[in-house]
Parts: C-alpha cells; sequence; structure tokens
C-alpha cells in the first residue's frame, strides 16, 4: 500500500505489483522490522533484554494460567510484533495457543488440531481439518514459516481419495479428506494418517470444499516463499489435475456452478444450502484461478488450462449475473413476471416474487449489494453468507462496482453482521417453523446460533482481508478492535451466540485454533498490507463477461 494513504483514501490496493507470476514477499524485510520493534520495546524500558523476555513480560496474568495448563509441544518462533501493548500481548498469547495446537507426525509439525479444550470430550477436535489448517497455514507462512505449511500439503496429498469407500459407495477419485489423524502404536512404535472424508462426520457428507482449500493454500506457499518446485511436483500436478477433473466432470446440469449437498462446506450442518451456495461457488472460482497460475503448461496440463478458461467465463457471468442482489435488482424482481418462455425470458429461474422474504427489503440498503447465498429454479435463497461475499471479493470474481457495494453493505448494516463480535456466518437467522423444517430441529442450530445466525472470529481474516483489497482498511481495523476485546478474555471460543453476538457460544468449544488463527491473520495483514498478496489475487479482465448487468448504484 502507498505509505501516503490514509484511512479514510477510497483507493483500492494496488494489486499491479502483485502479478500471477511467483515473487517473494521478502520475509527477511518483515523480521527485520520485527527485531527492530523489539529491539524499540526493549529501549523503552531503559535496558537492553532479549527479545523472549520482552514478550514474557507482555502476557496478560488473567489468561497466563489457562493457556500454560493446556501443556503440549511448541515450535515457536517469535510472533511479528503489534503496535499497541495491548493488542501485542493477545498477538503474543495467540501465538502461544496457535503453536500448542501443533500435529507432529514423524518429528516433523504436519497440521494443528481444531481445539486444545480440554474441558470437553475429544470428538473429532482433536484432528486436522483441512478448512480449518488454512487460517493456521496462512499465519505461519506471514509470520516465515513455510514448512509447517509445506508438510501439510504434502500428507494431505498421500491421503487423496483414489479408491476410498464410504459404506460401500466409492467416493469421487480426487476427493480430499475432511480431515484426518495421526494415530501412534505403541507396540510397533510406529505412527499413521488416518483421513475421514466423512464417513465419521455428523450428516456424513464427503466435504467439496476441502480440495478447493488445498489449491488455494498450495497457492499462498507459493507465492509467500517464491518457491516454485512444490506445486511443479509431479504429485502435486496429479492432485490438482484430480480435484479438477472431479469438479469439471460433465453431467446434466445446465448450469456452470458446482452443484452440492448440504454440509459439504463451513455450514457442515443442514441449513438448507443445498443447491448451488456461494460459498462452494466463491471457493470454486478462486481454485480454479489458482490452478490456472499452477498447473505446468505440458499438454495435460494446457487441457486442463482451457477447459478452466471456458468454466470461469461462464462462472463469473452466472454468478455475476444472477446470484447479484442490489435495491435495483430487488425492484427488480418484486415485479418478475413468471412462467416466461423462451430465451428471451427475463425471470430466467422463473422465481415467484411472492416468496421473497420480508426481511430483505428492510435489510438492503439503497448503496449496497451482495451475492445471495444460492439461485436454483423457483428459488432465490437472499441469506447473506461470509465467506462467500468476502472470498468473491478476494478472488476477483466481484466486479470492482460489486466489490465496493459489499463493503457499502457491510458498513451500512454492521450492526446486523457485526454487532459486538465479528462475524456473523450468515443472515439472518431461521427460526421457529421454518427452522424445524429447514435444520429437521437442529438444536445446535438454534436461532443466532452456530451456523444459523452465529459469529465466528475465524471469519476475521477474510473480512480484514476484503477490507484491505477495496482499500477500506479502517473498517477491518475497527473489526478487529471489537475481537480484541472478547476473544482472549473468553479463551478464544469457536463461536459467539445472539443478534449481537454477546453471548459464548452454547457449545462453542475453547481455543479453537482458527479462531486463534483469524485473530492472528487479520493483525499481520494490517500492519502490513502487502501480506494481502498472498492469498487475494488480482482482477483479472479475460474473466469478466462483455456485459455486466445487476451492478450497484453508487450515485
Amino acid at each position: 500500500m502507498d505509505p501516503t494513504q490514509t484511512d479514510s483514501d477510497p483507493r483500492p490496493l494496488d494489486f499491479s505489483r502483485f502479478d500471477y507470476e511467483v515473487t517473494s514477499l521478502n520475509v527477511e524485510r518483515r523480521m527485520s522490522q520485527e527485531a527492530r520493534n523489539l529491539s524499540e520495546l526493549s529501549s523503552a524500558s531503559g535496558s537492553p533484554r532479549h527479545p523472549s523476555v520482552i514478550l514474557e513480560d507482555l502476557r496478560t496474568d488473567d489468561c497466563q494460567d489457562n493457556l500454560c495448563s493446556t501443556g503440549g509441544r511448541s515450535g515457536a518462533t517469535s510472533p511479528r510484533a503489534s503496535s499497541g501493548g495491548e493488542s501485542h500481548s493477545i498477538a503474543t498469547e495467540g501465538w502461544e495457543a496457535l503453536n500448542r495446537s501443533l500435529v507432529y507426525f514423524q518429528g516433523q509439525p504436519v497440521g494443528t488440531i481444531a481445539a486444545l479444550d480440554h474441558t470437553e470430550e475429544a470428538l473429532n477436535y482433536n484432528q486436522v481439518f483441512v478448512r480449518d489448517f488454512v487460517s493456521s497455514g496462512l499465519a505461519y507462512l506471514m509470520n516465515g514459516e513455510p514448512e509447517i505449511v509445506k508438510n501439510f500439503l504434502l500428507k494431505t496429498l498421500q491421503l487423496q481419495s483414489r479408491e476410498k469407500r464410504v459404506d460401500c459407495f466409492k467416493l469421487g477419485e480426487g476427493a480430499m479428506p475432511a480431515s484426518f489423524k495421526v494415530l501412534h502404536d505403541p507396540v510397533r512404535q510406529e505412527e499413521g494418517l488416518i483421513a475421514d472424508f466423512g464417513e465419521a462426520a455428523i450428516g456424513r457428507v464427503a466435504p467439496v470444499d476441502s480440495g478447493f482449500w488445498w489449491i488455494i493454500l498450495l497457492r499462498a506457499y507459493t507465492k509467500s516463499t517464491g518457491d516454485a518446485s512444490l506445486a511443479e511436483m509431479p504429485e502435486c500436478q496429479k492432485g490438482m489435475r484430480l480435484i479438477l477433473s472431479l469438479s469439471l466432470s460433465e453431467g446434466f446440469d445446465t448450469y456452470p456452478t458446482l452443484l452440492c449437498a448440504d454440509g459439504c462446506c463451513m455450514i457442515d450442518r443442514r441449513m438448507g444450502i443445498y443447491g448451488y451456495p456461494i460459498e462452494i461457488q466463491a471457493l470454486f472460482f478462486m481454485a480454479l484461478s489458482c490452478a490456472l497460475v499452477l498447473l505446468k503448461h505440458d499438454e495435460e496440463g494446457k487441457e486442463f488450462a482451457d477447459r478452466i478458461a471456458k468454466r470461469l467465463h461462464a462462472l463469473s457471468y452466472h454468478l455475476r449475473s444472477y446470484f447479484w442482489l442490489d435495491f435495483r435488482q430487488l425492484n427488480d424482481i418484486y415485479r418478475y413476471k413468471t412462467e416466461e418462455y423462451s430465451h428471451t425470458a427475463v425471470n430466467k429461474f422463473n422465481v415467484m416474487p411472492d416468496s421473497l422474504p420480508d426481511w430483505v427489503f428492510d435489510f438492503m440498503p439503497t448503496r449496497g449489494g451482495y451475492f445471495i447465498g444460492n439461485v436454483s429454479p423457483a428459488r432465490m435463497d437472499c441469506r447473506w453468507f461470509c465467506l462467500g461475499n468476502c472470498m468473491a471479493i478476494l478472488s476477483s470474481l466481484a466486479t470492482p462496482d460489486q466489490s465496493a457495494a459489499i463493503m457499502d453493505l457491510l458498513e451500512e448494516r454492521w450492526a446486523e453482521l457485526v454487532g459486538e463480535m465479528p462475524m456473523k456466518v450468515c443472515y439472518p437467522a431461521i427460526e421457529s417453523h421454518e427452522w424445524r423444517i429447514v435444520t429437521g430441529c437442529d438444536p445446535k442450530n438454534t436461532r443466532w446460533s452456530y451456523h444459523n445466525g452465529g459469529s465466528w472470529p475465524v471469519l476475521l481474516w477474510l473480512v480484514a482481508a476484503a477490507c484491505i483489497k477495496t482499500g477500506r482498511p479502517q473498517v477491518a481495523r475497527r473489526a478487529v478492535e471489537l475481537a480484541e476485546c472478547r476473544l482472549l478474555k473468553d479463551n478464544w471460543p469457536e463461536y459467539y451466540d445472539g443478534k449481537q453476538g454477546r453471548y459464548v457460544g452454547k457449545q462453542a468449544r475453547q481455543f479453537q485454533t482458527w479462531s486463534i488463527a483469524g485473530y492472528l491473520v487479520a493483525k499481520m495483514m494490517l500492519e502490513d498490507p502487502l501480506l494481502l498478496g498472498i492469498i487475494a489475487l488480482e482482477d483479472d479482465r479475460q474473466t469478466q463477461p462483455p456485459l455486466q448487468r445487476w451492478v450497484s448504484w453508487r450515485g
């Protein structure tokens, strides 16, 4: 970011410096800055001290016993310095907790477990989840520790489905596991890895997003380190091609979007997202864009590149046109005619205007817009989903106007979408009779809890990244400051409940790893906006359709 640019400067971050070729983000410069910050802290005290002593002195008393009692191995290195004393202390505690969550296989760290909450039954929270580790992986990449990410990428690749069967039914070749755990054989003195593809998950649903997150993290590793050798390994090239073959396979669908089941992504319980959920479509777009860069230009790679380019063009047009909702588009849908036939139909999905929920008319500001949750025949799920909209910005699926409109909506509806703890996973909550039908009376997904309108701190890094990319770091800073008021005191819970996110989730685990990592990544990006280049993609004009419909009015 231009050093002369202020928080109020509306200009987005200049991504012309982040071309699609692999570039180094100059880790040495960041570590040098960290050393200078630690030196300044030491000088301010009157006598020089070792950095580890300085960090120890900055620990908060009220949470020290809770964190130290959890034990565990640590591969800790000094965390990146923060500007403020209190926030620096929170970051230091976060790094210590994150390092204690590391999982080792044959002496090497291969991931982080989901949570370190020893007050609850472990269930599968003691496993390494692919989607959960992405925020941890980004934190380690930004902190100059790429080896952990490399180990994770290679180990999960070894677990990728080739002949996996679930309840006697063969899973698609190329599927990535939802999670894995390390098994220790005390008799043979051996260690092994066992993967879960959904056969042990609640609802027995295989994850669609794991493969996409794997490709995205591989690109982040390559971008951060400037080392393309990992992505160019035959094993990684084959792994990407298997994921792409599975997701690009042809069928009876007439849409370029990816058909998905309920529970196949972060919203891993029944929440009425069956069809074409925006989270999966945005991740699909991002993964395809990353794969286009990472695939080698051999004969097989060129074939996939052609398929990806065609799909990206169709996918971007479809999502930007039919998933986008703003004031103008809402008014048009309100006046839709139905039962239209032929290519001239305006209401292409035969959406009944009376099916539009009452809340959306009050929720939609005059300025602003967002990608709705789902679109399929006769159905529009108008709910706001945070991950899908933020990923749309980071992947450049959203046009510049749409990205700005999403930020406008976030600021206009701050109380509803952020409240007292960032960030609502979706809005609004479903309740009463609709809750009974849609969720199957799921007691964990009651209104304003868990996936049903709960607030998830892990989303903080996505919100921060989207804000920085659109030139609104002050919005991200406001969200981070809100999180700092509670996260450490509440022992880094998994999620918060209530309309304003005021209460720790009724079944939330403490020391949830991605809550910790999400805060750390957001904090580091605010300190050094250039780190955004690790995860964000610049605008690719080739994927934009010739006609951009339903662009938000910003006059």
